[in-house]
């Protein structure tokens, strides 16, 4: 099965019976279940066949997640920066590690194009709030990134300020395109085509009626580190397919998103969780790989104006809505790497580098043999 009849497209997990974790996902299963967050994406392809540096072939793109679709600098959301690995060229962490709030929408994209995707959200915020820099302070862009160079004319940085307002222009709630899109278009993960992913989790009834949203950008690890449900998958895929050893260590970024009412600090929390799913699916926190977690509420926000005390409500540490959390985060980011797994399509890229697309099929085989579907 590996495409959805009808539709043209790879399916996800569920699609093919494979349950991750114990917990209901949201009605879409993906990060836009939490009310309010949007996601839009630019994908740039063009070219193929040898490397000109500079000029192509192009595999890359821009996403972008919008933490409400109102004016993010205005209504803040706290937020948290988790460093995992920091080989990485992220930007805006140290303020949100400082003030735990989160002012634009959050960007991912290639490694050498984040000074241009930084410049236009900083733009699109410029714009939005004519006051900064006037009667206010600045702004804190946060943008990270992976390293698409494999299937993508890296050194061309091809991604321009039209494919950043392109992908805030496209931002929609709903159903989010995963697999070879956006900054997931030129990515690799696990000997495979990569890419964006997303899932969600429902805290259970009687706990609260928060959800847990989960998006990755997927760019990481080797066919034999490959884990399905405790499955060796990539040990026993190596019989069948061929691996190439060609690219470099990569990266992921995880946004996670809730409407649990938490702070700063207890988002820090969750956002350390998350390294829980990424090891279930086989990474090793390579020491060439930026590992990055970011994580918001939508609760609470932070109004840019307000001035003096502030009364809210958190979860209490000790409650059971936050181990909840901490279990819904590491499951949405297991499954959320295999969405763009299953999701991505084979492609070929500069110099006629090939990532094929996982073989669901066989994937689904080695699974029933050891009778984990």
């Amino acid at each position: 099965m590996n495409d959805v009849a009808g539709t043209g497209q790879r399916p996800r997990c569920r699609d093919v019976g494979l349950i991750i974790g114990q917990m209901e996902p949201g009605p879409l299963n993906a990060i836009t279940d939490v009310p309010g967050v949007m996601v839009g994406h630019s994908t740039i392809i063009r070219g193929e066949g040898a490397l000109v540096p500079g000029q192509g072939p192009v595999r890359t793109g821009v996403t972008v997640i919008l933490p409400h679709p109102g004016n993010v600098f205005k209504d803040k959301v706290r937020g948290a920066i988790h460093v995992i690995n920091g080989f990485g060229k992220a930007t805006g962490i140290a303020q949100v590690q400082e003030l735990g709030v989160i002012e634009t929408p959050i960007a991912l994209t290639n490694t050498l194009s984040v000074g241009t995707v930084w410049d236009a959200v900083c733009e699109y915020t410029l714009e939005q709030n004519p006051e900064i820099g006037v009667t206010t302070g600045t702004l804190n862009p946060v943008v990270l990134e992976c390293n698409d160079g494999y299937l993508n004319d890296i050194r061309g940085r091809h991604v321009k300020k039209e494919h950043v307002f392109e992908a805030l222009g496209a931002s929609r709630t709903g159903i989010v395109d995963e697999g070879n899109v956006g900054a997931g278009t030129g990515m690799c993960c696990l000997g495979f085509k990569g890419g964006i992913g997303t899932s969600s989790r429902r805290l259970p009834c009687g706990l609260s009626a928060a959800t847990v949203g989960v998006l990755v950008l997927a760019n990481f690890g080797r066919l034999e580190n490959l884990l399905i449900k405790g499955v060796p998958v990539g040990l026993e895929l190596q019989k069948y397919v061929e691996d190439s050893d060609s690219t470099p260590p990569g990266s992921v970024v995880v946004v996670v998103a809730t409407d649990a009412p938490l702070s700063e600090r207890q988002l820090l929390r969750v956002a350390k969780r998350c390294m829980g799913g990424l090891a279930r699916v086989g990474s090793a926190f390579a020491n060439g790989s930026g590992d990055f977690v970011v994580a918001f509420s939508t609760k609470n926000k932070v109004s840019h104006w307000g001035c003096g005390e502030e009364q809210v409500s958190f979860v209490r540490d000790d409650s059971p809505v936050l181990g909840a959390v901490f279990q819904a985060a590491v499951e949405a980011t297991e499954e959320a790497v295999l969405n763009a797994l299953f999701r991505a399509r084979t492609m070929v890229g500069r110099d006629n580098h090939i990532r094929a697309g996982i073989p669901i099929d066989k994937v689904c085989e080695i699974l029933r043999k050891f009778h984990a579907m």
